[in-house]
């Protein structure tokens, strides 16, 4: 490439636009014509030329004058476009488009997509709960136990993280049953606990407390959690 031509085109400005709105603009609700135009109209924007008229669009785009002016229009009007008004510093009443409707919808989208992911993995976080209870139990729950675990989510809002260390005490005890996964998680907020290390560390210092059991037969697994009659406390 010719040197004089690569620093030109070094030398040229940049249309920054967000990858993401590149990759969902249709989701948007827009078109391929109207992405054309929100990409020239933040170029004249960033080229200092905030008000271009639909002539300037069409030296651009293969589309006409009035098909410009239309196009800019409808995004007007759908909200993604706004023309605005400002005085100059000479008391000069100027007009000149904003591409921050787009902005804002964009990142409602964004916010949208996100709340939607947390949803999904809450949905299948659940979904996963019933399983491995259904794993433990060695049978399908009972519509009382099942609608106790939606509880445990929705209404006492016990991390998935917990229920799971609550269950995992009560097979380690040897009192699997919903009663006493109940009494353990609500022994675990009462004491302010809300993460499976904090759970250990508590059930390490109740244990200090107790009377010296009988050492049992079979050792528990490193990993396990610490074992004691939450039934009993």
């Amino acid at each position: 490439m010719n040197q004089k031509l690569l620093l030109q085109w070094i030398s040229q400005k940049q249309v920054v636009v967000p990858v993401f709105l590149i990759e969902n603009y249709a989701k948007l609700g827009l078109n391929e014509q109207d992405f054309a135009c929100v990409l020239q109209v933040q170029s004249f924007i960033e080229q200092g030329e905030p008000f271009p008229t639909p002539d300037r669009l069409s030296e651009r785009m293969s589309l006409t004058t009035s098909e410009c002016a239309a196009l800019m229009g409808g995004l007007v009007k759908k909200g993604y476009l706004s023309l605005d008004k400002q005085w100059d510093q000479h008391g000069i009443l100027y007009e000149y488009y904003s591409l921050d409707p787009l902005w804002e919808k964009l990142c409602s989208f964004i916010q949208s997509e996100e709340t939607k992911g947390v949803e999904k993995e809450e949905e299948e976080n659940a979904a996963n709960l019933y399983q491995m209870f259904e794993s433990e139990f060695s049978r399908p729950l009972s519509p009382i136990e099942a609608e106790t675990l939606s509880m445990w989510i929705d209404q006492d809002h016990h991390s998935p993280e917990l229920i799971i260390g609550a269950l995992r005490e009560a097979v380690v005890s040897g009192k699997l049953n919903f009663r006493y996964i109940d009494r353990i998680l609500f022994e675990w907020k009462r004491n302010g606990i809300k993460t499976i290390a904090q759970a250990k560390a508590h059930g390490e210092k109740f244990r200090k407390h107790q009377q010296p059991r009988k050492q049992e037969k079979e050792r528990v697994r490193s990993d396990s959690y610490p074992s004691f009659n939450w039934l009993q406390k």
